[in-house]
C-alpha cells in the first residue's frame, strides 16, 4: 500500500520549547489515521509543518510524495483541511461562499451536492454569519472536501454537533474512505476515534507514546476500554485511577 503521508524523526521548538520532538509515522492511502493527545502535546504543530504552514527544525515530511514546503501549490489541489475556527465576511451566503472557493480548484467537486450531503442544501441562501454553530462545523467540512482532495485533514471536525449529526459526519467520512480518500483527524472524543479511525498515534509533550491500533492501545495497556487507555498513556488522570474504572 502506498505511503501518502511520511513523518519522520520531525522536530519542532518555539523558543525554549519543544513543541514536536522526534516523531515518525506514516499513514496509507484511503486509511483514517487519528492524531491523538492532550491540548499542546504537539497535534497543532504536527499538522502545520505537514500543511507547509510551519517549517520543521528537523527531520522530514512529505504528502503524496511532495515536499510540504516546496511544493505546497502543487498540493492545494490535492489536499483539503478543515479547521475548528474560520472568519468569513458577514453579509456572504453559503452557496456565494462554496462558488467562490471552487473557483480556487482545477476540479472542484459539486458544491451543492456536498451541501446536500450534509444537511446544509436549504441553507444555501443563508447568511454563513446566521449559521448555528453546528451547521458551521458541517460547512467547515463542505470546504474542505471541495477540491475533490486526496487527503483530508480535519481537526476535531465533529465539536458542536449533536450526536445524530456526528453519525451522519462518520458516515460520510467511511463513504470517503471507500472511495480511497485518505483522512488525518484530531479528536477528543473516543467513541469517534474507535469509529472511525484505522490507526492511531498518541502523543505526548510532542513525542509518540503509542503508535497502532486502537485494540493494540487497549492491549498494551492495563485498561479495558480505549477512553481509559488513552488517558493511561497521556497521563491525564492516575494509573489506579484509569485502571479502576473497569477494574
Amino acid at each position: 500500500m502506498e505511503e501518502v503521508i511520511k513523518v519522520k524523526n520531525l522536530t519542532k521548538s518555539y523558543g525554549g520549547t519543544i513543541a514536536v520532538d522526534g516523531l515518525s509515522f506514516s499513514v496509507l492511502r484511503g486509511m483514517v489515521f487519528g492524531l491523538l493527545g492532550a491540548n499542546g502535546a504537539g497535534k497543532s504543530t504536527t499538522i502545520e509543518c505537514l500543511l507547509g504552514t510551519k517549517k520543521p527544525d528537523g527531520g522530514t515530511v512529505a504528502v503524496l510524495d511532495r515536499n510540504t514546503k516546496s511544493q505546497r501549490k502543487e498540493l492545494f489541489e490535492q489536499v483539503g483541511v478543515q479547521f475548528q475556527e474560520a472568519n468569513f465576511q458577514d453579509k456572504i451566503t453559503v452557496m456565494e461562499l462554496c462558488e467562490v472557493t471552487a473557483t480556487l480548484y482545477k476540479n472542484a467537486a459539486d458544491a451543492r451536492e456536498l451541501l446536500r450531503q450534509f444537511g446544509l442544501v436549504d441553507k444555501a441562501k443563508r447568511f454563513v454569519s446566521d449559521l448555528s454553530g453546528g451547521e458551521r462545523q458541517r460547512l467547515f467540512i463542505v470546504f474542505a472536501l471541495l477540491p475533490n482532495p486526496q487527503v483530508v485533514f480535519l481537526d476535531e471536525l465533529t465539536t458542536g454537533l449533536d450526536a445524530k449529526a456526528r453519525r451522519d459526519v462518520w458516515k460520510l467520512l467511511s463513504d470517503l474512505k471507500d472511495k480511497g480518500v485518505t483522512i488525518l483527524l484530531t479528536s477528543h472524543f473516543m467513541d469517534e476515534v474507535e469509529a472511525l479511525c484505522d490507526k492511531i498515534c498518541i502523543l505526548k509533550h510532542g513525542q509518540a507514546v503509542f503508535y497502532g491500533t486502537v485494540a493494540e492501545a487497549v492491549a498494551s495497556s492495563p485498561c479495558n476500554q480505549f477512553e481509559d487507555a488513552y488517558l493511561w498513556y497521556t497521563k491525564e488522570e492516575t494509573d489506579d485511577e484509569a485502571i479502576s474504572h473497569h477494574a
